[in-house]
C-alpha cells in the first residue's frame, strides 16, 4: 500500500482523510440500517408476538413479558458463543482495542453486534443505541484501516472515525461525535487525529439528515433560568446525579457477577434476564427498550413525582438484568432515562417548596440527563454537547455545565476514579489509566520500526576481508547467510572487536567460525512490547525479523536503540496538543 500511495503521490495522511470519508459514509449508512433493524424486531416481537398470544388466550397481555426473554433467547447464542465482544455495552471493548492491540477490531463485530443489539432492545431489552453503533462504527474503520494496511496509531485514528460518525448520526450530533471519540474512545486531542475524526463525524450526520431528516431527537420548551437564587438547587441536583451514577454502575457490574455465578447455559443467561425484566415491565412497562417517549413526558413535566421516584430505579435494575445477563446494548439511552426522571423528580419537589420562583420542572430534567451521563461516561464535555445538540436549547446551559462537572467530581472520587466504560476494563485487569505512551509499544507492530535496508555477510567471508567490509560499511549490525542466502545469524561490530584482539586469525578462519549462533528471533506481526524482553534474554543490542513461515527468511532487523526512538518520537506527537 505505501508503495501504491508512492507512487499516486498520496501522502499517508491524505490517505487517512480520504478513508475518513469513507468511514463517515459507512457510519451514517450504519446508523440508519441499525434504527431499521430495532424498529423491525419491534414490531415482530410486539405486534406479532401480540398476534400469537391473542390465539392463545383472552388474556394475551398478560403473557407480554415473555417477549423480553424470547428476545433474550435468540441473543445469547450470539454473545456467548458466535462473538463474545458484542455482549455488553461495547464501549469498553472499543477502548480496548485502541489501547492496547492498535486498533484491530474483528469485523464480523459490525454483523454480530447489528443483529444482537437490534433483537435485545428491539423485543424489549433496558438498553441504548449509542454502545452498539460506536462498536459497530469502530469496527468498520478498523476493518478499513486493516485492508489497507495502516499502521497501528493510522488505524486507531480510524476507529475513532467510525466512533464519532456513529454518534453523529445516531443523535443528530455531530459536535458530540467528534468529542466523544476524542475524549472516550481515542483518549486524547492529536492534531493527527483531529481533523479525520470531524470530516467522519460531519459525512455521516450529512448522511444521516439526508434519510432521518434534521431534527433534533427532543423537542422542549423554552427553559432558562429563572433566578441566580436556582445556582444551588442546581448543585444538588448535580451531586444527586453523581451519587446515583455511582449507584447504577455498582449495580450493573454486581448484576454480571450474579449471573456469572448462575449455574445454567451461559447462551440461556439472556433469556433469564429478559424473562425478570418483563415481569417488572407488566406494572411499569416504561423501562422497556431506550425509553424515551418517557423521557419526553419527563421533559415537558407530564410525569408523578413518585412515579419518575420509582423509574429511577427500576431502570437502574432493568438494565443491569438486561446487560448483565449478557444482552447487548449501550448505557447512554438508559443514563438519560435515570437522569430525566431524577432531575424531573427533584423538579417537581422544588416546585412544591418554592412554587412559582424555580424553572419547570422539565428544566431539571433535562440537567439531570446530562448531569447522569457526565456521572457514568465521566465525559463531561461530551456529555453537555450531547444534550444541547439532542435539544438544539443553549439557554439552560450554565446550569447544565455546573450540575454535569459536580456530578463527574462526585461520581470520579466515588468510584476511584473509574467510569462505567474503564471499570469493566478493570476487572478484566486493563488499567487505561495507568498511562496512555504505555500502549505505544504494546500498539506498534515491528514491521512499522524495523530497517529494511542491510548489508549481509556470506558465511564463507574470510576474516580478513570481513575487517575490510566492516571499515567501509555504514552498520553495526550484518546478518550473516549461507550459499542459499538462508541466515546463519547476527555479527556485530562489537562481536568483531572482541575477536580482533587474538591474532592470527586473518588466516585461520572464515565468518562461519566466528559468528554467534542466535536463539531469539522476531516475527514482523508481534508487538515492540513483546520483541522488547528478547533484546535481554540474548544480550544483544539487534535481533534479525524472520518470516512465520520460514525462519530462515531474514525480511528486516529491529535494533534496541530503535525502538527507543521511535518511543521518545511517538511520545513527543503525543505532546503537540491543541
Amino acid at each position: 500500500m505505501l508503495r501504491l500511495l508512492t507512487r499516486l503521490k498520496i501522502s499517508e495522511q491524505l490517505f487517512l482523510i480520504i478513508l475518513s470519508f469513507a468511514v463517515g459514509i459507512g457510519g451514517g449508512f450504519g446508523a440508519i440500517v441499525f434504527r431499521w433493524l430495532i424498529i423491525s424486531f419491534h414490531k415482530v416481537f410486539f405486534e406479532g408476538g401480540e398476534r400469537v398470544l391473542s390465539s392463545l388466550t383472552s388474556h394475551w397481555q398478560y403473557l407480554v413479558f415473555l417477549i423480553p426473554a424470547v428476545g433474550g433467547l435468540l441473543v445469547g447464542p450470539i454473545t456467548y458463543r458466535l462473538a463474545k465482544e458484542v455482549r455488553g455495552h461495547g464501549v469498553p471493548e472499543v477502548m480496548q482495542a485502541v489501547a492496547l492491540r492498535g486498533g484491530i477490531i474483528k469485523p464480523v463485530v459490525v454483523v454480530a453486534k447489528s443483529i444482537a443489539s437490534s433483537i435485545c432492545i428491539g423485543s424489549g431489552g433496558s438498553a441504548g443505541r449509542e454502545g452498539p453503533i460506536v462498536q459497530i462504527g469502530s469496527a468498520l474503520g478498523s476493518s478499513f484501516g486493516q485492508f489497507f494496511k495502516m499502521s497501528g496509531e493510522r488505524v486507531k485514528v480510524l476507529v475513532g472515525c467510525g466512533a464519532a460518525a456513529g454518534i453523529s448520526a445516531t443523535f443528530n450530533a455531530p459536535i458530540a461525535g467528534v468529542l466523544f471519540a476524542l475524549e472516550v474512545i481515542l483518549g486524547d486531542f492529536t492534531i493527527q487525529a483531529f481533523s479525520p475524526v470531524i470530516i467522519s463525524s460531519f459525512v455521516s450526520s450529512v448522511v444521516a439528515r439526508a434519510f432521518l431528516g434534521n431534527h433534533p431527537a427532543f423537542i422542549v420548551p423554552p427553559y432558562a433560568f429563572k433566578s441566580v437564587y436556582e445556582i444551588p438547587l442546581y448543585m444538588v441536583l448535580g451531586l444527586l446525579a453523581g451519587g446515583v451514577s455511582v449507584l447504577f454502575i455498582k449495580i450493573l457490574y454486581k448484576s454480571e457477577d450474579i449471573f456469572e455465578k448462575l449455574k445454567i447455559k451461559n447462551y440461556l443467561k439472556p433469556a433469564l434476564g429478559g424473562l425478570l425484566l418483563g415481569i417488572i415491565a407488566l406494572f411499569y412497562p416504561q423501562i422497556l427498550g431506550v425509553g424515551y417517549d418517557s423521557i419526553k413526558a419527563a421533559l415537558h413535566a407530564e410525569m408523578f413525582l413518585g412515579v419518575m421516584f420509582l423509574l429511577v430505579f427500576l431502570k437502574i435494575i432493568a438494565t443491569s438484568l438486561t446487560l448483565g445477563s449478557g444482552g447487548s446494548g449501550g448505557i447512554f439511552a438508559p443514563s438519560l432515562f435515570i437522569g430525566a426522571m431524577l432531575g424531573g423528580f427533584f423538579g417537581n419537589a422544588v416546585n412544591l417548596v418554592f412554587p412559582g420562583t424555580v424553572a419547570s420542572p422539565g428544566a431539571y430534567a433535562l440537567v439531570g440527563m446530562s448531569a447522569l451521563v457526565a456521572g457514568t461516561t465521566h465525559a463531561t464535555i461530551t456529555a453537555m454537547l450531547i444534550i444541547f445538540e439532542m435539544t438544539a436549547d443553549y439557554r439552560i446551559i450554565l446550569a447544565l455545565m455546573l450540575a454535569s462537572v459536580l456530578s463527574t467530581l462526585l461520581s470520579n472520587r466515588l468510584s476511584r476514579g473509574e467510569s462505567i466504560y474503564t471499570l469493566k476494563l478493570v476487572r478484566r485487569g486493563v488499567n487505561l489509566r495507568a498511562g496512555k505512551d504505555v500502549s505505544i509499544l504494546s500498539t506498534t507492530l515491528v514491521r512499522e520500526v524495523m530497517s529494511k535496508s542491510w548489508e549481509k555477510i556470506p558465511h564463507s567471508m574470510s576474516w580478513g576481508r570481513l575487517l575490510e567490509f566492516v571499515e567501509n560499511s555504514k552498520y553495526s549490525f550484518f546478518p550473516v547467510v549461507n550459499s542459499k542466502d538462508e541466515l546463519e545469524g547476527m555479527l556485530s561490530l562489537q562481536d568483531i572487536r572482541n575477536l580482533i584482539t587474538k591474532r592470527g586469525l586473518e588466516n585461520l578462519v572464515i565468518v562461519r567460525d566466528v559468528v554467534p549462533g542466535y536463539t531469539q528471533i522476531l516475527f514482523e506481526d508481534e508487538t515492540l512490547a513483546n520483541a522488547l524482553p528478547k533484546f535481554g534474554l540474548q544480550d544483544v543490542e539487534a535481533l534479525p525479523v524472520v518470516d512465520r513461515g520460514n525462519r530462515k527468511k531474514l525480511i528486516g532487523v529491529l535494533r534496541r536503540s530503535d525502538i527507543i526512538s521511535f518511543y521518545n518520537r511517538k511520545l513527543i506527537e503525543r505532546s503537540g496538543r491543541f
